[in-house]
């Protein structure tokens, strides 16, 4: 019998930080704790029904990239090895297991950092009104999924549990952060994207785009919260890509298209999901992590 999904985690001997959208967040001191619940958000609306073994799929997919990628930037990861975990976290193995990473603790900037290979969603609609995405004007007679000559990097802000993220231009960047720590990020986005989309390109699918988070440890800017998953980016497969509308994919663009159809405002409460789309939700991201990973 399958394992029920973990909708939420409540370890009374840890100390609960905060949750996410999708993860808790527990201080355990020089450390912290993150476990990835089978919670699944859309349109930064946590929905009622958990996609179960969503949180150790994420957990595998940034666990691979953490690794690939460590080359270009430091990241938190410490450990997703239960064992290696500290002492009070032993009690709540079984639960921990696949889903949970010890990390770093960071200081948070207050900006996702987006990266667009490919025109679609917010970025489609931009374009389709402004002829430009955050600021950045692109060549004229693009349909929606172009791939862009070179990838654009769009930040945006970093919205609280239930609003919404709003884009940025970089001089909006510069103000919140500073000009010499927004060319950082802005250069080191770019190049952890197009590493993981080659990567990911021989692997058969397209990052059409994705979200970074970084914060700072010990004053280094360091790559955190999760990286190139089927929650925090687009992937589509490589050889069903056709450019001019919207394209298959491995992520939760098919729960986004559901929502849609069904009427839904986008506003809370979110409608509970139907089975077939928890599976079928399912499916896309274990097809992602079995591309990528091998399994």
């Amino acid at each position: 019998m399958a394992a029920a999904p973990v909708f939420e985690t409540n370890f009374s001997n840890l100390t609960l930080q905060g949750r996410g959208k999708v993860r808790d967040i527990y201080d355990l001191g020089e450390h912290l704790l993150i476990v990835a619940t089978d919670r699944i958000s859309a349109y930064d609306v946590v929905m009622p029904t958990a996609i179960p073994d969503k949180g150790r799929i994420l957990t595998k997919i940034s666990t691979f990239w953490f690794r690939a990628l460590a080359d270009l930037v430091d990241n938190h990861l410490v450990t997703t090895e239960v064992e290696e975990f500290p002492q009070q976290c032993q009690p709540y193995a079984g639960e921990l297991a696949q889903r949970s990473m010890l990390v770093k603790r960071a200081e948070p900037l207050p900006v996702e950092c987006i990266v667009r290979g490919y025109l679609s969603g917010s970025g489609w609609r931009d374009y389709q009104k402004h002829g430009s995405v955050c600021g950045i004007l692109l060549e004229d007679g693009l349909v929606e999924s172009a791939r862009l000559d070179s990838a654009i990097f769009t930040p945006s802000t970093k919205a609280e549990k239930g609003t919404h993220d709003e884009n940025i231009d970089f001089t909006t960047l510069c103000d919140k952060v500073g000009t010499n720590l927004a060319e950082e990020l802005r250069d080191l986005s770019l190049a952890l994207y197009e590493k993981g989309a080659a990567m990911a390109r021989q692997r058969g699918i397209l990052i059409a785009d994705t979200k970074f988070e970084f914060g700072l440890v010990a004053g280094k800017l360091t790559l955190i919260d999760e990286v190139l998953t089927p929650d925090s980016s687009r992937f589509w497969p490589a050889d069903k890509y056709l450019p001019g509308g919207s394209q298959e994919s491995f992520d939760k663009q098919y729960l986004r298209d559901y929502l849609d159809r069904c009427g839904w405002d986008h506003r809370p409460p979110a409608p509970e999901l139907p089975e077939e789309v928890v599976r079928d939700t399912k499916t896309r991201y274990l097809e992602a992590l079995e591309r990528l990973t091998g399994g």
